[in-house]
């Protein structure tokens, strides 16, 4: 199950995935049209999907979207938590308390209430994997605020903190934080801005932080850890 997975990093994650042989559950809340796109390029691979409407902010639809997707599939063996939404105001004098209720109620507690419900089958099937997306800004504060640069490492310390839970379960869990990624999220007026802050003078692609995804879930001894995929600003 890949959340926010119609578009942008999410779908480059469940195309990736299908591509190694895994069946996907497409996640959105708006879009149905561009889910529904994305389930059928994966069933044109040759592996099965569903596109499942769910607000991942709040728990009733998580526990309603896994319930379909354990009765579709018959289990949940990996969990991509990948929703995510950036803030229209950045200042912590400008940004009214309900967008920061938002933004941390999707970014932080999405991941909290998707991963809650799908542990619950992990545990009964004997393992699994879980990995988060989090951000630059939730190591160094990036550059869209503090209510997105809180959530994303607030998912740091939850994957800290779940991996040293689950471990003795055989359900490994881990964080990829890329830097800015070329999708819908952002204007060209942001992405020229931040190519000048990286090193390679790019931004990144979202197959590049799929497939970062992709090592993390084939590697079995890997928990707890965060991948940097930020074209080496951290060299600055």
């Amino acid at each position: 199950m890949v959340t926010g997975s119609s578009r942008g990093i999410g779908r480059a994650i469940a195309l990736a995935l299908a591509n190694r042989g895994v069946h996907i559950a497409v996640n959105y809340v708006r879009n149905k049209v561009k889910a529904e796109g994305t389930v059928k390029e994966i069933r044109k691979i040759g592996r099965k999907s569903i596109a499942v409407k769910a607000d991942v902010s709040k728990s009733g639809d998580c526990k309603q979207m896994v319930r379909k997707v354990v009765d579709f599939f018959g289990g949940i063996n990996i969990l991509v938590n990948n929703a995510g939404v950036l803030p229209k105001h950045h200042k912590i004098t400008e940004i009214p308390e309900d967008e920061w209720n938002y933004i941390i109620n999707v970014n932080l507690k999405g991941v909290f209430n998707c991963t809650r419900e799908v542990v619950k089958y992990m545990l009964k099937n004997g393992g699994g994997k879980i990995i988060n997306i989090s951000s630059i800004a939730g190591k160094n504060g990036g550059t869209v605020g503090v209510a997105y640069a809180a959530s994303k490492a607030g998912v740091i310390g939850f994957t800290m903190a779940l991996a040293r839970e689950l471990a003795p379960h055989r359900i490994t869990v881990n964080a990829v934080a890329p830097g800015p990624v070329d999708t819908e999220m952002l204007t060209d007026e942001m992405k020229e801005k931040l190519k000048g802050l990286c090193p390679l003078r790019r931004i990144a692609k979202p197959i590049e932080v799929a497939e970062t995804v992709i090592f993390l879930l084939e590697n079995d001894y890997i928990t707890g850890e965060t991948i940097n995929v930020n074209g080496g600003r951290y060299m600055d």
